[in-house]
This record gives C-alpha cells, sequence and structure tokens, in this order.
C-alpha cells in the first residue's frame, strides 16, 4: 500500500476531527473518515472501498498474514458485541428501575431525613457518585429522585442540574464497573495494551473527573457560588424562584420502596465485579489470577465479564421487581424496547470509532506517528500529555459527545507513546478527561440535555450557569497535566491540584462569590 506508515496513514482521522469541529456532529464526521480510511486502503478502488468498510481485511506494510487486521463495520460489531449486549442490558436495567416509581420513594424518604441545604447537595452529589455504571442511569434517577429534597431547602434547579451532571460522566469516567470503562477499554484495546488494565492505570490520572468532585465538595461546603449560578441561587432562596419548567410531579406508586431503586443497582455493581474475577481466573486454579484480585482484574476480558454479570442482574431484577409488584409484567416487557432505544446512539458512535480505529492500524499510523515522536524534543514530549487535553476539550465541546471524541483520538494518542508506559497512561488520561471537560459544558451534549431535563430546568440556564465552573476546574486540570508529564506523579499533581481548586475557591469567595450556606439569613 503506497499509503502505508505515511502521513496519509492520519488523515481518516485528521478528517474526522476536522469535520466534527465544523458540523458539530460526530456521527457523519466517523463515518467519512472510515470512508477516506478505505479509499487510502484500497488505492480508490470503489469495489474494494465498499468491501473494506463492510468487512474487509488487510496487512499492515511490513507484516504477514498473522498480522491480518479486519476492518469495516461487521469485524467491529462482532470483535464489540460483549459491549454492546452490556449496553443494552443497561439501558433496559434503567429503563426497568425508572418505571417502577422507586425513584419517588427515595425522594420522600429523603425528603424526611435531610433537615439543610448543604445535606441536600452532598445528599444529591452522594447518590450521583452512587450510581456510577452509566452516565445516562445517572441523569435518569438523579433529578427525579432529589428534586423534591432539594426543593424544600430551595436549592435551585440550575444548581441541581450542575450536581447531576458533576457526577454523571465524571464519575463513570473512573469507574471501573461502566459502560464508559467498557467503551474506553474496547476503543483503546490493542495487541500490546490491554484496555481494561490501562483504563484502571489511568484513573489517577483523570485530574478533571477527579478533582470536578473536589471541586463541587468544596463549593457546597463553603456555601457560596459565583458567575450566573449565585444569580439562580439568590432567586432561590430569597424569592423561592426554583427555575422549574411547570409541573414536574414524579411518578409515584405506593407499593414502591428505596430499596426497590438500591436493591438492582447493588446486584448490578456486586455482579459485574464478580465477572470480571470470574473471567479473570480468580477461582480458576489453573490461571495465573487465581486467588489473586489485581492479577485477576488485570487479565480479565470487560467485553466478557460486565455481560455476564450485568445479565444475571437484569434477570434479578426482573423477578425481583415483578414478584414485588411495583411493575406489571407487560410494563416490566415494554422496558426492553425501550431500553435499547436509548442506547442505539451510545452503540453506534461505538461502532464507528473502532471502525475508524481499525482504518488507521491497517494504515501504519502506529508507525508513522512513532518514528515521527522519536525525534522530539523532551520538553515537548513532556508537554504533550497537556496539549492532548486541549485538543479533546475543544472537540468534545465542539461535538458534544466525550464517546465520539475519544474514539477519534485514542487511535492518535496509543501510538505516540508506545515506548514510554508512563506517558502513555498520563496520555490516555489526558485525552478522557478533555472528552469529559469538554462533554460537560457543550451545549449539545446529551449528557448535558439530560442533566437540564432531570432537573426540568431550561436547558440554556443549565449551561451557563455550570460553564464558569467547567472553566475553572479544567483550567486547573490544564496545569496538573503539564506538571504530570515532567514528574509522572499521579499523588504529587492530584495534591497540587486539590490545593488549588481550594486556594481559587477561597479567592473567588472573597472578591466575586455571593454566600448562600444560610436560607434565613439570604432572605
Amino acid at each position: 500500500m503506497e499509503f502505508a506508515n505515511t502521513f496519509w496513514a492520519l488523515v481518516p482521522a485528521i478528517v474526522a476531527i476536522v469535520l466534527a469541529l465544523i458540523t458539530k456532529e460526530a456521527y457523519s464526521s466517523l463515518f467519512i473518515g472510515i470512508v477516506v480510511g478505505a479509499l487510502l486502503l484500497t488505492g480508490f478502488d470503489p469495489i474494494g472501498t465498499v468491501d473494506a468498510i463492510i468487512s474487509g481485511t488487510f496487512i499492515p506494510a511490513g507484516g504477514t498474514e498473522e498480522d491480518a487486521l479486519a476492518t469495516g463495520l461487521i469485524p467491529s460489531i462482532a470483535d464489540s458485541a460483549g459491549i454492546f449486549a452490556f449496553l443494552v442490558i443497561l439501558g433496559i436495567l434503567v429503563a426497568l428501575i425508572n418505571a417502577t416509581g422507586a425513584s419517588a420513594a427515595f425522594g420522600a424518604w429523603a425528603a424526611k431525613n435531610v433537615k439543610s441545604r448543604i445535606g441536600a447537595q452532598v445528599a444529591t452529589f452522594v447518590l450521583g457518585v452512587l450510581i456510577f455504571v452509566d452516565d445516562y442511569f445517572n441523569c435518569l434517577t438523579v433529578g427525579s429522585v432529589m428534586r423534591p429534597v432539594t426543593d424544600a431547602q430551595r436549592v435551585s434547579r440550575a444548581k441541581l442540574s450542575y450536581l447531576i451532571d458533576a457526577t454523571a460522566a465524571p464519575v463513570c469516567m473512573i469507574a471501573p464497573v461502566s459502560s464508559w470503562a467498557a467503551a474506553v477499554s474496547g476503543v483503546a484495546a490493542d495487541l500490546d495494551v490491554d484496555g481494561i488494565q490501562l483504563f484502571i492505570s489511568a484513573i489517577p490520572f483523570n485530574f478533571y473527573s477527579l478533582l470536578t468532585l473536589v471541586f463541587v465538595v468544596a463549593i457546597v461546603v463553603m456555601g457560596f457560588d459565583y458567575g450566573p449560578m449565585a444569580k439562580s441561587e439568590l432567586a432561590a432562596l430569597r424569592e423561592g424562584k426554583l427555575g422549574s419548567l411547570g409541573s414536574d410531579k414524579p411518578v409515584e406508586n405506593t407499593r414502591a420502596h428505596l430499596l426497590d431503586m438500591v436493591i438492582p443497582i447493588l446486584v448490578l455493581i456486586v455482579l459485574c465485579i464478580v465477572g470480571m474475577l470470574y473471567v479473570g481466573g480468580f477461582w480458576d486454579p489453573e490461571a495465573e489470577g487465581y486467588l489473586n484480585v489485581v492479577i485477576a482484574f488485570s487479565g480479565t476480558d470487560a467485553f466478557t465479564a460486565l455481560p455476564w454479570g450485568s445479565i444475571i442482574a437484569l434477570v434479578f431484577a426482573f423477578v425481583y421487581l415483578i414478584a414485588r409488584r411495583v411493575v406489571k409484567f407487560k410494563d416490566a416487557m415494554d422496558c426492553i424496547i425501550s431500553g435499547f432505544n436509548s442506547m442505539v446512539p451510545a452503540i453506534l458512535i461505538l461502532t464507528f470509532a473502532l471502525t475508524l480505529k481499525s482504518m488507521t492500524s491497517a494504515l501504519g499510523a502506529a508507525e508513522f506517528v512513532s518514528g515521527c515522536m522519536e525525534g522530539a524534543a523532551a520538553g515537548l514530549f513532556s508537554m504533550l500529555p497537556a496539549i492532548i487535553f486541549l485538543v479533546a476539550w475543544g472537540l468534545a465541546f465542539a461535538t458534544g459527545t466525550s464517546w465520539g471524541t475519544f474514539g477519534i483520538l485514542i487511535p492518535i494518542v496509543l501510538p505516540i507513546f508506545a515506548g514510554e508506559p508512563e506517558l502513555l497512561t498520563i496520555g490516555i488520561s489526558a485525552c478522557l478527561a478533555g472528552a469529559v471537560a469538554g462533554d460537560h459544558c457543550s451545549p449539545i451534549s446529551d449528557t448535558t440535555i439530560m442533566a437540564s431535563a432531570g432537573a426540568n430546568v431550561n436547558h440554556i440556564e443549565h449551561v451557563n450557569t455550570q460553564l464558569p465552573y467547567v472553566i475553572t476546574v479544567g483550567s486547573i486540570s490544564f496545569l496538573c497535566f503539564a506538571i504530570a508529564g515532567f514528574t509522572r506523579s499521579a499523588p504529587i499533581c492530584l495534591a497540587v491540584g486539590v490545593v488549588l481548586v481550594i486556594a481559587t475557591l477561597f479567592v473567588l469567595r472573597k472578591t466575586i462569590g455571593t454566600n448562600t450556606r444560610n436560607a434565613d439569613a439570604a432572605k
């Protein structure tokens, strides 16, 4: 192939990035990138291009038949069937739990036990952290559960929507048992890199996600807000104007109990962890990971383990909730369709991202980029994680999708640091953190839209009020990635980041912050 191991190997990914920035749409951008890759692979042969897009097989330049790579949509779907199954099962479980009325039951319980504004916000934060299996699940449940609680304490809907958004994607991106972990491990999987192991090792360096959690706790405990959020909070405190959009009474079911939501989630988490240990050989005397949690986790296959645990959890949830008579059999079956439909966008993005990755791999992008980076100056090389963070942030903001962003960038990031395992971990973390930051503040992000819907607040108000918060944490995260490129130490960088977050908030409180700690004092 005349285009192999040259700059042309990067062109499919570059085309996808440029189009995503121009059109602010991920699906067509990724697909056109796939078409360009197929054209280059086949030397612009029309029939061969179609074959490459569907199910082609190519031998990388300098490789043998044993190194043959399958490209196209069919191999991507086949190789990732386990992840798709997990996403569908998760969507069904979310729909099933939402249909029981357990959210309203939990809200009623919490309203009796939460007596302050800080308590209401902390409870929202904790619930958001606990629902870490999927950001859709988070947004679809936390809002309806906590609205009665935060309303009673005069917490504005804008603040509620921020708390929902801040504990959705950022939490999922640092949770090994989540749809995000499965998607990232699938995109990042390489001949020499285990996807789930790389994801876990990247968690301590995911500064944006970790510092967002620190920021939320700090701003809630310190009892102040700044920017447009302060205006919304004062209107809620002084005038009772919460910013809700009409009536949003949660679905109620007199039979439902808060445990109808808690138990299925706990079962899902436990069984997915058990599934990862089982697939990793934890209980197999002949396996390397026998009775060794660390080795079992590092050697597991998320594509098999997550569906293994989630299918059992789903069956349990169906039996448990139907037996409890909180949902009828027919309504439960209807959740299968609605749950599947909710996951179609995620499945489509993942399919395109994996196909684009196979195209760039077959063209020899890894070999070309590695060769270019060998001559890079040490200082520039160490600054790359910070640069990658900014690129991912901008791309995710423009396209509104984290999955599409790391689907485009990970195939480029992997070969850059192929010879530097420590920087590889930091580079992948920068890509993931930037993707979350951009998605967190993008007005066209599905997570952002669902967070505003979950809080029943005007979408533009949600975007405007949380944007200064995202920029604050994102700027500090950029500095942390710049430091990490040189120190390569997660504890040092995290300590610096936490200090910068706290110091920044103290400065902001003394200069432009508005005190919202005490509702009575604000009236």
